[in-house]
């Protein structure tokens, strides 16, 4: 048994080390984040953003108010949705418009569903109400610099056609949990989507930021092609690739509001996006294995029996790892958490793909659902 447990330890820790070339990778692919962020279209077209709400959440004002401070020399309509008329996310948009007069702002209550994905029936709503063939949605959660809707709309116009998204970093909240949530997705998630493109394996759409023309949008059914599935982004970026259109990402990074208040509202958020991730891409979510370096780098050295050269490997994807972290803390201007948690992030990160591994259910704004190996949510 011992001589298998051996040859068990190699074979993880070898592993482990591509898994640390591979963040060595990230490390130089960074770089590609500091690209034009302030790129200008040719023509300014009038646009609408889509703004759909679900009741109050941390920074929600300030994540909205961002959007009505853009530097963009064209009408921008912006049109704000919420499903219950006790919202109280619509007393904020009222605040908006009493603090921008000038600015074309819409709330929509509309209480009808059209599917199980709430978020998506807001959305179909919105659309019925905007007046501008150039659509641009993000999630509530998002907040963005005063020049992020030249960029989009730039990176818009060199899509020829096609949708245009954009990464995202977190923003924590001042507790352990959001901060982790962050460092999640600074120093996991953004190296995987840096990787995946550059090698061409990801094709990434992002609910914080899909912006499409009206004309695009009909051809891929409208948003009611969306309102039953979970990952509406992904199967939106999806739907537009099967057109013949491409998916492009804007040399512009936006922040997502890490609202997690305890381990719970973690473990059960990062345990939704996972579990999607696998029954949409099962392959690629079993590939994702190679992304968790020190784990693998700590059981290999376990089951090897912390042989000198195990302990080599754990230091060096150790070091591989806190080069991201201080790579794109430079590129990104925010650290999403110390260099102490890493280690506690990355062990966390490892658990939740095992856990994604089993089940079929998922919790998502207090409700939980099982989710068919298609994306369709059906309620548990």
């Amino acid at each position: 048994m011992q001589f298998w447990m051996e040859w068990a330890g190699w074979g993880v820790t070898a592993i482990a080390l591509v898994s640390a070339a591979y963040a060595v990778g990230a490390v130089f692919l960074a770089g590609s984040l500091r690209a034009a962020r302030q790129r200008s279209p040719a023509k300014y077209p009038p646009v609408t953003l889509l703004k759909p709400l679900h009741f109050d959440e941390p920074r929600l004002r300030q994540n909205l108010e961002s959007f009505c401070t853009q530097d963009y020399p064209a009408p921008i309509q912006i049109v704000f949705g919420i499903q219950d008329p006790l919202d109280p996310a619509a007393r904020i948009v009222a605040d908006l418009k009493r603090d921008h007069p000038g600015l074309d702002i819409e709330l929509v209550i509309d209480t009808r569903i059209y599917g199980t994905n709430r978020k998506v029936s807001n959305l179909i709503n919105l659309v019925e109400r905007a007046k501008y063939d150039v659509l641009v949605q993000s999630d509530s959660d998002i907040a963005v610099a005063p020049l992020y809707l030249r960029t989009v709309v730039a990176s818009l116009e060199q899509a020829n056609g096609g949708a245009v998204t954009c990464l995202y970093t977190g923003a924590a909240l001042p507790n352990l949990w959001s901060r982790l949530i962050a460092m999640g997705i600074n120093y996991q998630f953004i190296p995987n989507v840096l990787v995946g493109t550059a090698l061409g394996l990801a094709t990434p759409c992002f609910g914080s930021t899909i912006a499409l023309r009206k004309g695009l949008l009909r051809r891929i059914g409208g948003m009611e092609a969306f309102s039953n599935l979970l990952a509406d982004d992904y199967e939106i970026g999806r739907a537009v690739r099967q057109s013949g259109n491409r998916m492009t990402v804007a040399p512009v990074v936006v922040s997502h509001t890490c609202a997690e208040q305890t381990g719970h509202d973690l473990i059960m958020h990062e345990l939704r996006w996972a579990r999607t991730i696998r029954m949409l891409n099962t392959q690629g979510h079993w590939g994702s294995v190679i992304t968790h370096a020190l784990p693998l780098a700590l059981i290999g050295l376990l089951l090897s029996g912390f042989t000198l050269f195990g302990g080599a490997v754990l230091a060096a994807t150790l070091a591989a790892r806190l080069a991201v972290k201080w790579r794109l803390d430079r590129v990104l201007g925010v650290s999403a958490g110390p260099a102490w948690l890493l280690p506690l992030r990355d062990v966390l990160s490892f658990g939740i793909f095992l856990g994604s591994l089993f089940g079929g259910n998922i919790r998502w704004r207090g409700a939980r659902f099982l989710v068919a190996p298609d994306g369709v949510l059906s309620h548990w």
